[in-house]
């Protein structure tokens, strides 16, 4: 690869949210963020490395999923009805910029939710 090449690469999109969630079950219930998680990597065709996640005394819970194209994390606060979702793929073979924008979308459909701060970071 040449340094024109190398200048523009684009490393790919970074996606930041805080929504509000009214169901404080999809703020409690770990197990389900994490089979929903689950099928849209596989169905996304992205690969999982790792995953660690905990769960708080407040019943609200955080969870990171390596990929081998970057990661998925997720914290949540049921008390205020509010999560925060991270997600980023890099563009290293091929653009991931749509796949970004869908499962972003998947998610705000998944909670049901209203789409308080959502910011792109385009690496």
């Amino acid at each position: 690869m040449n340094q024109s090449e190398k200048s523009l690469y684009n490393p790919g999109l970074h996606k930041l949210l805080t929504l509000q969630v009214k169901d404080e079950m999809l703020l409690t219930s770990l197990e389900n963020f994490q089979e929903f998680s689950k099928n849209l990597i596989n169905d996304f065709n992205l690969e999982i490395v790792g995953i660690s996640h905990h769960s708080f005394d407040s019943s609200g819970y955080t969870m990171a999923f390596c990929l081998k194209e970057s990661h998925i994390c997720i914290h949540t606060w049921p008390e205020f009805e509010q999560l925060t979702l991270d997600i980023y793929l890099c563009n290293y073979l091929k653009d991931n910029t749509q796949k970004v924008e869908a499962l972003s979308t998947a998610y705000k459909q998944f909670f049901n939710a209203e789409v308080l701060n959502e910011t792109n970071v385009y690496r």
